[in-house]
């Protein structure tokens, strides 16, 4: 009787101490969570993961894993270690797959992913996400992820993915409103804007309607630095500048006498910054017509910002860098851009070619890189085979000859007959260089090779060489906006009414002559805004424009000149190469 007694007093103790430790054993939990969480609010996340960390694994007496974990990972997130808050946030959802907070977690991961570039990933998640309590959170994150994505094919591919996603459409419109250069890119904008309800003016800045005048005034934007020329006969620092100013002035005279009305104004930039912002607070420029400038980047951005709020349009006469007016919509080349160029002569070389097979040589500029990966690119849309693609300096510019002419055997008189790339083997090298020591090397190997390799360059080439027979012999392509038959009759009458008002000839280049084009661009800028009014874009959006001494201007769905004639010396003259296409 004592016996059971005893044992009866036993169970009931143990049984009390066990409910002590249950109820000490809650109160730990539930105080290391409200600690942890503590610190986490005071910004102390290392701590806070510290004491998280105890709180994360399973146990039937801990009510707080879930929440332990989310704030684990928040905390790691907090100090750089994205890595473990994505590995954390991945495991709750595996762990505690019906948590009612699972809409955050994804939040999180989505935020996660769009840090790391992930942005389909991060889509999926969101995607996940369907309780409309939690859309809100869905657009801001969404919307704040993709601010920074400015690559159009992969908004274009996720446009597709999504093609109902507001956020989606209104980024790709944003990023087309900036950089959309194709017809199809415009058209794709438009339809964006249309199909989510956006702002047109906040995505095309709309042209005024146009005005026509008596007299137009053009104002001429050009560093002349007339402090600092010498009053003789030889030529200047800055020769160029002027020659182009003087081909404006000839073709102002032109003008006038054909009836069309130019006010043409110089106004000294001096590459000063300062100065031109004085400039620019004249009246007489913020109710020009036309600006014609400015030609250096320093100059560029006060200039470019000055013309889109006033909204005159404004040309840069000699640049191939559409940066210059890339957010200007009202600024234009009158060259043909970088990327026009290496889009036109990949089209131009695969309906040229035989042998399709094709090598990309550039130098070390940004020029070159521009117009080498601009040809890559658009190459992959053709039948060109890129073999090789090569950036070369002046130093390493000897592996040019050891990549086209290595040879590996040798006839009775020792000349190469075989080389390490045989024979027949390369239809063209593309060389986006107009550095000297690098498209010889190609053409010096080439010849050294004796078949049949296309070289396709640029016009540039013909001021800086004077061994136009080897260029005639292996008849060099070189892409050229700028040639001129020299039996245009307007040609020969600009040389005339040149020689007889300064008694010299235009230019001492070989080929690339300022005055030319000074008065090439101010006859074609004269014509549209005669013809056209002010806001001539409209008729150059329309329809390729005949050319006065060259080819002609195509301006269509474009802000530069896409007219661009392929050129090469056979029997001794400069001729366009025809495709018959």
């Amino acid at each position: 009787m004592r016996f059971s007694y005893i044992l009866l007093v036993s169970t009931v103790v143990n049984c009390q101490l066990s409910i002590v430790n249950f109820v000490a054993a809650q109160v730990n939990y539930q105080q290391q969570y409200v600690n942890a969480k503590a610190l986490y609010k005071e910004g102390k996340y290392n701590l806070a993961m510290e004491s998280f960390k105890p709180l994360v694994s399973y146990d039937k007496n801990n009510p707080f894993p879930e929440y332990a974990s989310f704030y684990y990972a928040l905390s790691a997130y907090q100090q750089g270690y994205g890595s473990v808050a994505k590995d954390m946030f991945v495991q709750i959802k595996q762990l505690y797959p019906t948590w009612d907070q699972l809409d955050e977690v994804n939040l999180w991961l989505a935020k996660l992913h769009f840090d790391n570039g992930e942005y389909f990933q991060a889509m999926n998640q969101l995607s996940a996400i369907k309780n409309q309590k939690s859309q809100a959170d869905v657009q801001r994150i969404k919307k704040g992820g993709l601010a920074n994505l400015s690559d159009k094919s992969t908004l274009q591919r996720m446009q597709q993915e999504y093609s109902n996603d507001a956020v989606v459409g209104e980024r790709l419109a944003q990023v087309l409103s900036k950089s959309g250069e194709t017809p199809e890119e415009k058209q794709l904008l438009d339809k964006l804007i249309v199909k989510f309800k956006l702002k047109k003016s906040d995505f095309i800045d709309e042209t005024p309607a146009t005005v026509f005048k008596d007299i137009y005034s053009v104002s001429v934007l050009f560093p002349f630095q007339v402090s600092t020329l010498e009053p003789n006969l030889s030529r200047k620092r800055n020769q160029y500048i002027l020659d182009l100013y003087e081909g404006m002035k000839l073709a102002a005279d032109t003008l006038n006498k054909q009836g069309v009305k130019i006010s043409l104004r110089a106004y000294d930039t001096d590459r000063n910054p300062t100065k031109i912002k004085t400039l620019l607070e004249r009246d007489e420029l913020k109710t020009t017509d036309l600006i014609v400038g400015p030609l250096f980047q320093e100059e560029n951005k006060i200039v470019q910002d000055f013309s889109k709020t006033h909204r005159i349009n404004l040309f840069n006469p000699v640049s191939n860098n559409f940066d210059l007016v890339r957010d200007n919509p009202y600024g234009f080349l009158f060259q043909p851009a970088l990327e026009t160029l290496g889009e036109q002569s990949a089209q131009f070389l695969d309906a040229y070619l035989n042998n399709k097979t094709c090598m990309v040589f550039f130098g070390d500029t940004r020029r070159d890189s521009v117009l080498a990966m601009s040809f890559v690119n658009a190459a992959a849309q053709t039948g060109l085979e890129i073999t090789h693609v090569e950036r070369f300096t002046k130093e390493s510019s000897s592996r040019i000859l050891n990549i086209l002419a290595n040879p590996t055997e040798f006839d009775e008189f020792k000349y190469p007959k075989q080389f390490t790339l045989p024979k027949d083997s390369l239809g063209a090298v593309f060389v986006a260089s107009d550095d000297p020591v690098i498209y010889t090397k190609v053409i010096s190997s080439v010849t050294t090779r004796g078949d049949k390799v296309t070289i396709l360059g640029s016009e540039n080439w013909l001021d800086q060489t004077t061994d136009y027979e080897k260029l005639n012999s292996l008849g060099v392509v070189m892409f050229a906006s700028n040639y001129t038959a020299y039996t245009n009759p307007a040609y020969i009458a600009f040389q005339k009414k040149f020689a007889r008002v300064h008694g010299r000839v235009s230019s001492n280049m070989p080929y690339t002559d300022y005055v030319k084009i000074g008065y090439d661009f101010l006859l074609f800028a004269g014509n549209m805004l005669k013809s056209h009014g002010v806001y001539f874009q409209g008729a150059l959006n329309r329809n390729e424009i005949g050319g006065y001494l060259t080819g002609g201007y195509d301006f269509q769905h474009s802000r530069d000149n896409k007219h661009v004639p392929f050129i090469q010396i056979k029997e001794g003259e400069l001729v366009v190469i025809s495709l018959g296409l």
